[in-house]
């Protein structure tokens, strides 16, 4: 696998691209935002730290989401709330907090790119019919989600924990059962992800409603009626 690293600390880079080249991968290694938009679509997955000097890391995530669908996984030292939940907002697959062990983050990019590859035509399988619930139609096959006829474009992870709701929409998804299918790991205690994506699907859609919260256990597809989206805001500030 070819994988673009966008880290402007030599000494970082250095044990990075090793730890990489290790494992078989290819890498190229920039420093600087122009260059990662000048090759990110060439790279398989990407690794990115947000302390770069000639443009704040969350505006290129969100640049480089514009042009390129790799994994990707910020690496960085910004560790606060606030910043991890910006980084997944703007398309990151994963959020690593410096510093970490190699080990972890060598097993998070294999789990990564396990799961991309298995969403990369929905987690559903096959897809078939659009499912529709209100005014929302989510294409399982074709990845796509409208929202009284306009398409609204969603970050591919939202689409995957909106995708699994909708394979089965009558039926409740524990958290554990998400983070499981979505992220590979069911023990994510540490990461607001799932509630963050959430939150995008609700807030990209409009619908508050189509995501809906069954307190203490998880999360089902809800129809996005406006009783159904009060009901929704109302889960959603429990």
């Amino acid at each position: 696998m070819h994988a673009l690293l966008v880290e402007d600390d030599d000494r970082m880079a250095q044990a990075l691209g090793t730890a990489l080249a290790q494992r078989g991968h290819t890498v190229r290694r920039v420093a600087r935002a122009l260059d990662a938009l000048r090759h990110v679509r060439e790279a398989e997955f990407v690794l990115l730290d947000l302390g770069l000097p000639d443009l704040d890391g969350i505006e290129l995530l969100r640049r480089l989401r514009t042009v390129c669908d790799a994994p990707l996984i910020v690496v960085t030292a910004r560790c606060e709330e606030r910043d991890i939940v910006q980084g997944l907002r703007a398309g990151a697959d994963d959020y690593v907090v410096k510093p970490f062990r190699m080990a972890e983050l060598m097993a998070r990019i294999d789990t990564v790119r396990r799961r991309t590859d298995t969403h990369s035509t929905g987690p559903a399988g096959d897809g078939g019919e659009p499912v529709r619930a209100g005014d929302v139609e989510v294409d399982l096959a074709g990845r796509t989600v409208t929202v009284a006829g306009g398409e609204i474009q969603l970050t591919r992870r939202e689409f995957d924990v909106l995708a699994l709701l909708a394979a089965r929409p009558g039926e409740v998804h524990s958290r554990e059962e998400i983070l499981d299918r979505i992220w590979g790991d069911a023990f994510l205690a540490a990461s607001r992800s799932l509630d963050v994506h959430v939150a995008g699907i609700r807030a990209k859609t409009g619908r508050s409603g189509l995501v809906r919260t069954v307190r203490g256990f998880g999360y089902q597809l809800g129809s996005p009626t406006p009783r159904a989206e009060r009901d929704g805001e109302q889960d959603g500030e429990r």
